[in-house]
Order: C-alpha cells, then structure tokens, then sequence
C-alpha cells in the first residue's frame, strides 16, 4: 500500500446543472467565491458589476469573487447551464504551486463543447459520494484546462473554409437525428467532400463522423436519463437505425453502455 501526498491550488465547493423553466431571473448576489458557468444550452445573460455578458451554448464564463453580478432579464425556457464553486487556495503562490496556474479567459468558446460536459456530468456523479474525493479537483482543473485551450479561430488565408466548417457544424447539431454523412453535407453545401473533412477536421478537430456520432451520443445521454424509452427507440430518435451500431458508438464515446450510463448519471444536482 503506498500513500501519495497531493497538494491543489483550488479548493472544490460545490456545483450543480440548472435547467430553466422560463420564469425567475439569476439573483444578485456577491459571493467569496469564484464561479465557472458553462452553457449546454441556451442563452445566459448576466452582468458583473457594470460589465454584460451573453453567454451562448458551448461558452463559459468566470465570475470573480468580490464583485456583484446578477442575471439580465428573465431566464428563457430553453436555457441549460453548469456551474460550479471553488477556491483558489491561499499559500498556493508560496510553495509554487502558482506554476501550475492556467492563463484563462473570462468570458470564451471552448473547443471541445461535448467534452466539458462530460467533465461536468463527471463531477456531478463524483459529487454524489458520501466521502469527498479528490476527482472533484481533478475534474475541476481538467474542466479549467478547457477553458483556457483556444477554440476554433478563423485564419486569415481560409476563411472562406473555416465558414464552410462552421455551416456544417450547425447542420450536425440540428440535424443529427436525420441520415447524415459527409457525402450528405458536401452535396447540400455544394462543394468537396474531401476538402469539406479537412476544413473541418483543421477547425474543430474531428472528422465529420465523429462530429456526426458525438452529437447523437450526447442526445442520447439526455434521452437515456430523462426519459423511459426503449434502447431502440432512443437509437432511432437520434439518428442511428442498429441497435447494436449505436451500443458500440456510445461505448466507444463514453466509456460506458447505454444502461451502464443510465445508472451512473440517474442522479443529478439539478436546480430550477
């Protein structure tokens, strides 16, 4: 048996997904505390201090302990957002640990949407524990890492293709449920199927079929927990017409099987 000492510089609190039911507003309050907000869906407006910020799907935000933010408006019915409470821990600068610290935006599009939430939901599940793990923080600074990695930028020599990656992702994401492959986008964005897979690989970082499975897998997780549908059925509604395709695609993008998953994340910190 061997025991390892590990020292963070952030201190979990707590966190929790708030889906909206389309009335109330965000508080105004001033917490001691920092805050990660990341959007799944939806629109998030909130203002800190005299500063606005609208915080659209697949961006996150950090609010700043000591200063007062409150939300602008209603909450629309659509909107879905992670959050999460930490620390920064005092001494971390004296011992070192500062070296490790993240240079991160406050307000940004992360990279990879799909991945911080899985990180979350991760959390969530760890959060669940009746003992305190230290994955809260592992998770917390993988989360953070994210955060301050680039998103897809536009390059001045192709963005006439960086545009082209850009009308493809927003059919994936609308589309999903319906038979779509990279033939299919290229022919309904009139242009090179080939050069199509690289602007788009170049931009977000995945082929169109991973683009296309990691869409599906994540309207299934919501499917798989929300709902009492039968594996089938959820296969169908997002797009896959095999069962035993859409086991091996969920397992391969999560890690687990469709019940496997169900049972893990059939409990969540959901507020309203």
């Amino acid at each position: 048996m061997f025991e390892l000492s590990i020292a963070f510089p952030i201190q979990v609190q707590n966190g929790g997904l708030f889906i909206s039911r389309g009335v109330g507003s965000h508080p105004a309050r001033t917490l001691s505390s920092w805050e990660v907000i990341f959007v799944e869906r939806g629109e998030l407006l909130i203002r800190e201090e005299d500063r606005l910020f609208s915080v659209q799907a697949g961006e996150s935000l950090l609010l700043r302990p000591g200063y007062r933010h409150v939300g602008e408006g209603t909450f629309p019915p659509d909107l879905k957002f992670y959050w999460l409470h930490f620390e920064w821990l005092k001494g971390a600068r004296e011992t070192g640990l500062h070296q490790a610290l993240l240079t991160l935006p406050q307000h940004t599009r992360v990279g990879d949407p799909q991945y911080v939430i899985a990180l979350f939901r991760q959390f969530l599940s760890e959060q669940e524990n009746i003992h305190r793990s230290i994955a809260l923080e592992c998770i917390l600074l993988l989360i953070l890492q994210q955060i301050a990695a680039p998103g897809p930028q536009e390059s001045a020599d192709d963005s006439p293709g960086i545009a082209l990656a850009w009308k493809a992702h927003q059919i994936i994401r609308s589309r999903f449920h319906l038979p779509l492959s990279t033939a299919v986008l290229a022919k309904e964005l009139h242009c090179n199927a080939d050069y199509l897979g690289r602007v788009y690989r170049r931009t977000f970082r995945l082929t169109l079929t991973e683009a296309i499975h990691r869409q599906r897998v994540l309207a299934a997780e919501k499917l798989l927990i929300s709902n009492s549908l039968s594996l089938t059925e959820v296969a169908r509604q997002c797009g896959f017409s095999d069962t035993s395709y859409f086991r091996q695609i969920f397992r391969k993008h999560t890690g687990l099987t469709p019940a496997g998953w169900k049972q893990r994340y059939c409990k969540e910190h959901i507020n309203s």
